[in-house]
């Protein structure tokens, strides 16, 4: 379900199981792996991409949660909490994190990307967006606050309110991704931005300090109106 392989000071996370559906057990599959990403000590970075050529991540996967009783997925009551508190993990994460979108991220999917400190994405095909007002759902506040947090007020409204479909091209331009890259060229551009970044992994705690404060103190995202406060505070349903 999801891989992990290290490269010099590098570690390579790679979801793949297909379209990288959230679920519960997809949720603690992952964090399982961070796990064993902070065991590890000195200069350190994250990669995150998918095994599937096509997705990223397809977000939400509905049929699993819409169904009746539990599945394969894991306990459908826990995974509102668990989701949000992985991506409050990954927003705070003591390393730098680099996201390696190489196909379509919709909905948690783009909010994985998003909790990254940079993102580089596929130049040549793929969409990111947060597509839940477009089939019916309600957007989290907490899910509004990381969006808040990482765009421009313009590709904030575009992304939430009218459900845009950014290309790889079109988002770096907006500033939210740092880079694009063909297919065959973009893992190796996020290892690279990584491995120049993995020295600020050796001191972990400051690094984490410094990301709940870069923002000042009224937009921390660790205090009560922020991004890492809320998704690890949600008490809702996802």
């Amino acid at each position: 379900m999801i891989d992990l392989e290290r490269q010099d000071d590098v570690f390579v996370l790679t979801m793949n199981a297909g379209e990288n559906r959230w679920t519960t057990n997809f949720v603690r599959a992952f964090d399982a792996r961070l796990d064993e990403v902070l065991a590890s000590d000195g200069p350190a970075a994250l990669v995150t991409t998918s095994a599937d050529a096509k997705f990223f991540s397809n977000g939400l996967d509905v049929d699993w949660r819409k169904a009746e009783g539990d599945s394969e997925g894991g306990d459908k009551s826990v995974f509102g909490v668990e989701f949000m508190a992985l991506m409050a993990r990954m927003i705070t994460f003591p390393i730098p994190t680099v996201a390696a979108v190489n196909g379509h991220a919709f909905g948690a999917g783009f909010m994985l990307a998003l909790c990254h400190d940079m993102r580089v994405m596929r130049a040549d095909r793929g969409f990111i967006c947060a597509n839940e007002i477009q089939i019916g759902l309600r957007i989290p506040d907490e899910e509004f606050a990381l969006f808040r947090h990482k765009m421009s007020g313009s590709a904030f409204f575009d992304t939430v309110q009218l459900a845009r479909r950014w290309t790889g091209p079109e988002a770096e331009a907006a500033g939210f991704v740092r880079a694009t890259a063909p297919q065959d060229q973009l893992l190796d551009l996020a290892i690279k931005h990584a491995g120049q970044l993995a020295p600020f992994g050796a001191n972990r705690a400051l690094f984490e300090e410094s990301k709940e404060r870069i923002f000042g103190e009224a937009p921390s995202i660790n205090r009560a109106s922020g991004a890492a406060h809320l998704l690890r505070n949600f008490k809702g349903h996802a």
